[in-house]
């Protein structure tokens, strides 16, 4: 029985730690909020099925205010500042194959500019979300887009030890 719970409980951390599309981060990848003070989840991370499907990459954040500063939730690089069709986009780079979008965002930051957890890294724009002025925030490993909230909230299983 022991060995099934030690089993049991390695899968649930496994799957919390290695994750997948929709799965949470590492648990020591632990970042800050984009805004503050902690913003509501106005839409959850829905990813499609396929990648070329219909789905939500990312999160909503607000409500908020036209021109709220929005910052880096963690370390990196800015690897894109600009339009997107016709939306303010910033791209950070934080390491480990993991790049953060965030729009509608206006920026004087330009690609190659190194940000700190915490730094204002622009200002919200109104646009993406159409009753309140909102953040839209993706994150990606490699290819895949990953659930954001599992890099600022904590989505560790519970794990219910014996007593004895």
């Amino acid at each position: 029985m022991t060995v099934f719970k030690l089993t049991l409980t390695t899968l649930l951390v496994s799957t919390v730690v290695t994750g997948s599309a929709g799965a949470a981060a590492p648990a020591e990848a632990q970042w800050s909020w984009p805004l503050s003070p902690k913003p509501s989840v106005l839409r959850t991370f829905d990813p499609p099925d396929k990648p070329w499907l219909s789905g939500h990459r990312g999160v909503d954040l607000g409500p908020t205010h036209d021109g709220a500063p929005v910052t880096a939730p963690s370390d990196g690089v800015v690897t894109f500042s600009g339009l997107v069709v016709d939306r303010p986009v910033l791209a950070i780079e934080q390491g480990n194959g993991l790049k953060s979008s965030f729009e509608p965002v206006t920026s004087e930051l330009k690609t190659g500019d190194a940000v700190r957890k915490g730094q204002v890294i622009g200002t919200l724009e109104p646009g993406h979300c159409s009753s309140a002025t909102c953040l839209h925030w993706g994150v990606r490993r490699g290819e895949d887009y990953v659930n954001p909230l599992g890099f600022v909230s904590d989505m560790r299983p519970s794990i219910l030890l014996p007593l004895h």
